[in-house]
């Protein structure tokens, strides 16, 4: 049983280990937990300093693995720009359920939280164009200047592929330091169970036991984010758009759904999502072989929902004001954050930090959060694998609309 426990596939157990313990610590060492927060700072910190090397690799690998030059043509540009529309509908879809549920309010704490950092005024949209194109992109590197590492991780990988058989150096070896990025990344997730459990006893000792409450709301506003987007951004359209029937759709999800909960990875669901997209949806293999991985790599409605819940629930945990120019720039944001998001099993934790991170918002939320994350990461992958699903049908139907005007 102890093996068991210490098996890769179940990290998610290990933390909730960490969480209970930290949640007795907090109760019976209240200052001991208080002074010991500075293990959990070096978790969030070992995090922090993944963010780059995760968001270089999996954009580079995923446009040069995915990208054939000679599919990038209609289906190309109408998946993404589909994926994007999807994308930002799941976001206000989510943002609406967010302000509804309002997860960080009315929650009594013995302590109430503070948080003395600065978020910044309204959003200049011209200074973040600005920034997105730097003239130092080194200087973005050591500055974890995320959205400007993005875009030249894009730019660059789209020229190797345009340049053919000459950049394959430049693939392999991007291909091989991404594996080993992301078995680095595995090792500091492994140091979760202690983080977290510092974290915890830290939020127990520091806001007393009202902090279970706001992390219960909080995951149940994110399960309803994702069951709104769900029938509002796919089911409805693909019904009315594609002439599916609503069981036979649903039927195809549930089968997809027992994959996504269950590994909680894009990736290792793509053979069922291909096999139930084809076989019991009929959809195109000659589509259905493009877009879904495609989707696999940057469509992440589930992100939406993640980003949306998360940003609202922290700047209500702490007292901040979001505006309506932050909240466009958030989405507009994390449009391109997750386009990066790595294909594992609670990775979505790092891009959490960095999409609070870059909104200069307090991170410190992220230790209870990783431990139900779990429960959280089960919700957006299969809203993650789902929509690519949706996506490829309503592809597969303007195709198949295409083909009927061109003959």
């Amino acid at each position: 049983m102890i093996k068991a426990l210490f098996r890769k596939e179940n990290l998610y157990m290990r933390i909730a280990i960490g969480f209970a313990a930290g949640v007795l610590l907090g109760l019976l060492a209240p200052q001991f937990s208080v002074e010991t927060k500075v293990i959990g700072d070096i978790y969030l910190s070992l995090i922090k300093m993944m963010i780059i090397p995760v968001l270089i690799c999996a954009v580079m690998t995923g446009i040069m693995n995915a990208a054939d030059p000679a599919s990038l043509r209609r289906i190309g540009l109408k998946t993404v720009a589909l994926y994007i529309v999807m994308f930002l509908a799941s976001f206000a879809v989510s943002f609406a359920v967010a302000m509804a549920v309002r997860p960080g309010l009315r929650t009594s704490f013995g302590n109430k939280p503070e948080y003395t950092g600065e978020i910044g005024g309204p959003v200049d949209f011209s200074e973040v164009l600005r920034e997105i194109f730097p003239d130092n992109i080194f200087a973005a590197f050591s500055e974890n200047n995320i959205l400007p590492v993005i875009i030249f991780s894009m730019l660059l990988a789209i020229a190797v592929v345009s340049i053919g058989d000459r950049g394959k150096p430049v693939k392999d070896l991007m291909n091989s330091l991404s594996e080993a990025v992301f078995r680095m990344l595995s090792y500091v997730m492994e140091t979760s169970p202690l983080g977290v459990m510092s974290l915890i006893a830290f939020s127990v000792a520091e806001y007393g036991p009202g902090i279970f409450m706001a992390i219960g709301k909080y995951v149940l506003c994110c399960w309803l984010a994702c069951i709104a987007v769900f029938i509002i951004v796919f089911l409805i359209p693909v019904v009315a758009y594609t002439g599916t029937g609503a069981r036979k759709f649903l039927r195809a999800c549930g089968k997809i759904a027992l994959m996504t909960m269950a590994t909680t990875s894009s990736s290792a669901t793509l053979p069922t999502t291909i096999k139930v997209s084809t076989e019991d949806l009929g959809a195109p293999e000659s589509i259905s072989n493009f877009t879904l991985p495609l989707g696999c790599t940057i469509n992440m409605c589930g992100g939406a929902c993640s980003f949306c819940c998360l940003a609202l629930f922290v700047s209500d945990f702490y007292g901040l004001d979001l505006t309506p120019g932050r909240i466009v720039a958030m989405a507009a944001a994390a449009t391109v954050i997750n386009m990066a998001a790595p294909g594992i099993p609670g990775g979505g934790i790092v891009l959490m930090t960095s999409f609070l991170t870059m909104f200069a918002m307090p991170v410190d939320l992220l230790g209870p959060v990783a431990a139900v994350y779990r429960l959280l990461d089960m919700a957006f992958t299969t809203i993650n694998v789902e929509g690519d699903v949706a996506a490829n049908l309503i592809i597969a139907k303007s195709e198949e609309k295409v083909l009927k005007l061109q003959s």
